[in-house]
């Protein structure tokens, strides 16, 4: 007789090497990834079998069908460190935060300490995370290990980022996760994961077996060694390969006497296929998901009717329950079903009658396991659901009530649950009851995210009742307009929309709602603002939110209108909110104005944002006011306040945090990636820009100033390619959908790189598109960087008096306005315009105020530019001493920035004029080491390029460079360029 032996860990040994490596090493953050059934978890304990005794494990789970209670994985986890802990005394003293959360812990814990002065939930959840982070530390050496981390909270998140950017020395951290079911895609932790330094960081992923795993993986199961190979391709086949379903499979093919196909009544090998096993074409007749149904099936069979109940309770219950709460749904006292369940404390006893008897014998038939904490469940949630559908229709219906009873009695009543399990049940009336607060819940406790899901959910249901719908997707449309996923909730709205059923009040709420969705977290600019246009006749009786909706439509740097109709949104806006008491509707729109006024250069938006109510005692005021900062931050940049605008990112910050308004911080983190690339502050600002593009997919909005950067970069490095998809991509496209003021950048970006490849009709046609969009609004200010581009490419097509007439609008555009930026951009297009008059002392004197200007700002790069302008003057003045002074301090300036083909370019003038370079910083390279020539060399190299390409790029003969590539590969010990890497 053959009977299955454990479940091995095979075709893993790569992996297991690459988890053990990373955890016996601490600090260490390690991601496995796979998709389910796949061995995440059995790899994980396959390591922890071989740690050393002194390390404590520490394990929490995320669960699927989960309640708003953020941290809980890792509380869960932390609830078994007491025989880690050192005595109490010797505790961080900010450890007792944690004695309210983490009542085992209690005795171990110093006092609670005092709350915070004021009510300031950012401070509080501050404190939360570094008293985890001390207890880790003092508990350590750890490993907190947190499985299913896709089903995870956005609070569990937040706390395992925070782990991860500094964790303690003795921390090894390890999630699992299916990369398929992840909120974001790609991203574990809600946002990109840099590997700090000196943190051993690791992503072991884990692929389905390959024939040859699945051969030893099913002979490991039967004990056999020779399997053939004909049959294992057929298994891996049927199977895809994924173990936990190879497992289930071979275990269905055993007979009913517990033998292999293939076996003679002895037991002994027959003669049907190679080694004597089964034959692979039996495989044919059986599609895998009924096997998995089959093999359930086969292991309920044997059961006792006890022990069936106990396993259709833990079936209809879903997630890992104890003993009383299955018993509760097994079986009502005396089977009266109106007395209601069986209903007794947590953690209170078993009386041991059938029930429990029936629990066991379900455990030690290995068809339930024991979870931690005294749970039982299943060993798969595919196992699970097999067991489901082979209840019959009825029982599921009548186990569902009772659930919905039992969980009903407890002190924290588990809301999602209970509306899981009363749509299961039928009871349409405590479905809705009990998902209302379900979303109410999460909503309060900053769980926007599970409170979306919850109330999609239920309008996606053909149950709900119309009359139901119409609250149901207000409230939707409130908490989709301040989370950050919108995709299906567009399609919802829509749909609710269109059938015209909600009173004109309420549908126009739902459509702004819908416009606010579509214009920030879609990105969908153009179509957001039609609904928040479409919705003002149905608020004619809310004047309070039609007064939100026209100080949308108000800010300028969205849409194709002209400013002129802007000012009067605004206006409307101001008169409607006299007429309203309410302090936060004025403080939204109030923020709304001071945007505008900055945006647009008025002189006096600096007066209007002391007016600001930033000590507001409402939170909701306070949170407009951080909003309001921060649109100032992103206002102030382009005009060149540069100063102004890290001292409103500062306030913006501090009241967010006070207030709970995290979109703003998000807000002033891409803004201060822009303002850090004007400002000369490049230092790793690249990989910054990199991870914020990667962590807003869902909206793409928020990654138009990183991409931007990125474009400018790249274009600075000589990265055609890279250049010019970033700047695509930071709004130049979709002109009615872009943010202006970046996109009017890029425009001028994209035309210095037509002109860079000599693509001059390329350079004008960006810049007679872009100037339209800018004379089209009205706003000037924003023309900074694409002024003075656009008359270059006007005087390089030799339409100067066009490019005048260009420059004399700019100057009356910008006339009376506060922007320093825009009035140093005057000067570079009218020096550029005097030299192409041939009145060179009035370029010089043009270009020489620029320099000044950037300088003064400060603008590093933009004052290098200028200074190469007014060097190129003096040249054809014929002052070659003071040009060449310039132009080796633009191309330090240049080198310190690393600006690679700005740099080469002043190499090549310093040549021109017959003046050597500026001195080499360093000493020359010797042996393997490179050269800074070699290094940027072997950059692009590495990129692709071609010698011509390099050549180009950096300003020298093709000579030059076939000799650097050549020293390049024989340093660097390789024989090929694409064995070349990046230089650090």
């Amino acid at each position: 007789m053959t009977s299955l032996a454990s479940p091995a860990l095979v075709g893993r040994d790569t992996q297991l090497r690459a988890l053990l490596h990373a955890i016996i090493d601490p600090p260490a953050v390690v991601l496995v990834q796979g998709e389910a059934g796949i061995g995440k978890t059995r790899l994980v304990r396959a390591a922890v079998e071989l740690l050393p005794d002194e390390r404590t494990v520490l394990v929490g789970h995320c669960h699927q069908l989960r309640e708003p209670f953020p941290y809980g994985p890792v509380f869960d986890a932390l609830r078994h460190a007491a025989a880690a802990l050192p005595d109490r005394s010797a505790l961080n003293p900010v450890t007792g935060t944690l004695r309210g959360y983490l009542p085992e812990l209690a005795e171990h814990l110093p006092p609670a300490p005092p709350p915070p002065p004021v009510d300031d939930p950012s401070a509080e959840r501050h404190r939360l995370f570094r008293a985890v982070h001390a207890l880790l530390s003092a508990a350590g050496p750890v490993l907190l290990v947190v499985e299913d981390l896709h089903w995870a909270d956005d609070g569990t998140r937040d706390l395992l980022r925070f782990l991860t950017d500094q964790p303690p020395a003795g921390l090894a951290l390890v999630v699992t996760f299916r990369r398929e079911d992840l909120p974001v895609p790609g991203l574990p932790f809600g946002h990109a994961y840099r590997h700090p330094q000196g943190v051993n960081s690791s992503v072991v992923a884990l692929a389905p077996l390959d024939v040859e795993g699945v051969r030893r993986m099913a002979g490991t199961l039967l004990g056999r060694a020779e399997l053939s190979v004909s049959f294992a391709a057929r298994l891996r086949e049927h199977t895809g390969g994924v173990p936990f379903v190879v497992e289930e499979v071979v275990r269905s093919l055993l007979d009913e006497a517990g033998r292999f196909p293939g076996a003679d009544k002895d037991g002994e090998d027959g003669e049907g296929g190679e080694g004597g096993d089964a034959d692979p074409t039996g495989l044919d007749r059986i599609a895998v998901p009924l096997l998995l149904r089959e093999a359930m099936a086969e292991q309920l069979s044997g059961l006792s009717p006890a022990a069936l109940r106990a396993v259709h309770a833990a079936a209809v219950l879903q997630l890992p329950a104890d003993e009383p709460l299955i018993a509760a749904v097994v079986h009502p006292p005396d089977g009266d079903e109106a007395a209601g369940p069986v209903v007794r404390p947590p953690g209170a006893p078993w009386d041991g009658g059938p029930d429990g008897t029936g629990l066991r014998e379900a455990l030690r038939a290995g068809v339930l396991l024991e979870h931690p904490d005294g749970q039982y469940g299943f060993r798969h949630t595919l196992a699970q659901q097999a067991v489901y559908d082979a209840i019959p229709g009825p029982d599921r219906r009548l186990l569902h009530r009772r659930a919905m009873a039992a969980l009903a009695t407890l002190d924290q009543r588990p809301l999602v649950r209970l509306a899981y399990h009363a749509r299961r049940a039928g009871d349409f009336d405590a479905w809705r009851r009990h998902g209302e607060a379900a979303a109410d819940q999460a909503a309060a406790l900053g769980d926007v995210p599970l409170a979306v899901e919850l109330l999609e959910g239920m309008l996606a249901d053909p149950k709900l009742p119309h009359e139901a719908r119409g609250p149901l997707a207000l409230r939707l449309s409130r908490l989709a307009a301040v989370g950050l996923s919108h995709r299906r909730v567009v399609r919802l709205l829509r749909h609710l929309l269109s059938d015209d059923f909600l009173a004109p009040g309420a549908r126009g709420e739902a459509r702004l709602n819908l416009g606010v969705l579509l214009s920030n977290q879609a990105g969908a600019i153009e179509a957001g603002r039609r609904e928040v246009l479409a919705a003002l006749p149905d608020l004619t009786d809310r004047p309070g939110m039609a007064a939100r909706g026209l100080a949308l439509l108000a800010i300028p740097a969205w849409g194709p209108e002209p400013i002129a109709t802007h000012q009067k949104w605004m206006d409307q806006a101001e008169s409607l909110v006299v007429a309203e008491d309410d302090p936060e509707l004025a403080a939204t729109v109030h923020a709304n104005k001071v945007a505008f006024a900055m945006l647009v250069g008025s002189p006096e938006a600096f007066e209007l944002a002391e007016t600001l109510p930033a000590d507001h005692p409402s939170a909701g005021v306070r949170r407009q006011v951080a909003r309001a900062y921060s649109n100032l931050c992103d206002a102030a940049i382009p005009l060149g306040h540069y100063a102004a605008a890290e001292r409103y990112a500062r306030l913006g910050r501090r009241i967010a945090e006070e207030s709970g308004a995290l979109y703003p911080v998000y807000l002033m983190e891409m803004s201060s990636i822009r303002l850090d690339w004007l400002t000369g502050r490049w230092e790793r600002l690249r990989e910054r820009a990199v991870a914020a593009v990667e962590r807003m997919p869902e909206a793409p909005l928020l990654g138009v100033d990183a991409q931007l950067v990125l474009g400018m970069l790249a274009l600075a490095s000589g990265e055609w390619e890279e250049a010019g998809r970033r700047l695509e991509a930071a709004g130049t496209r979709t002109a009615d959908s872009a943010f202006l003021p970046v996109a009017a950048c890029a425009s001028g970006g994209l035309i210095e790189l037509s002109l860079i490849r000599g693509e001059v009709d390329a350079a004008l046609a960006e810049a007679r598109g872009a100037v339209a969009r800018l004379r089209r609004k009205g706003v000037w200010v924003w023309g900074d960087q694409l002024v003075p581009a656009a008359v270059t490419a006007l005087l390089r097509a030799g339409r100067r008096h066009e490019a005048a007439e260009l420059a004399e609008e700019f100057a009356a555009g910008i006339e009376g306005r506060d922007a320093p930026s825009a009035m140093a951009a005057l000067e570079v297009a009218r020096g550029a315009l005097a030299r192409g008059r041939g009145v060179l002392e009035e370029a010089l004197e043009c270009h020489a105020r620029a320099r000044e200007a950037y300088e003064a700002m400060p603008r590093p790069y933009g004052a290098a530019r200028a200074a190469e302008d007014e060097a190129d003057t003096r040249l054809e003045l014929g002052d070659r001493e003071w040009a060449a002074r310039l132009v080796a301090d633009a191309a330090e300036r240049y080198a310190t920035l690393g600006s690679t083909h700005d740099a080469a370019r002043c190499r090549h003038k310093l040549r021109t004029i017959g003046v050597g370079g500026p001195p080499r910083r360093g000493r020359r390279a010797a042996g393997g080491v490179l050269s800074p020539r070699e290094r940027e060399v072997a950059r692009l190299v590495a990129q692709g390029r071609t010698n011509r390409e390099i050549a180009e790029v950096l300003f020298l003969s093709r000579r030059t460079v076939d000799t650097h590539v050549a020293r390049v590969l024989q340093k660097l010990g390789v024989r090929t360029r694409t064995e070349v890497d990046p230089p650090p």
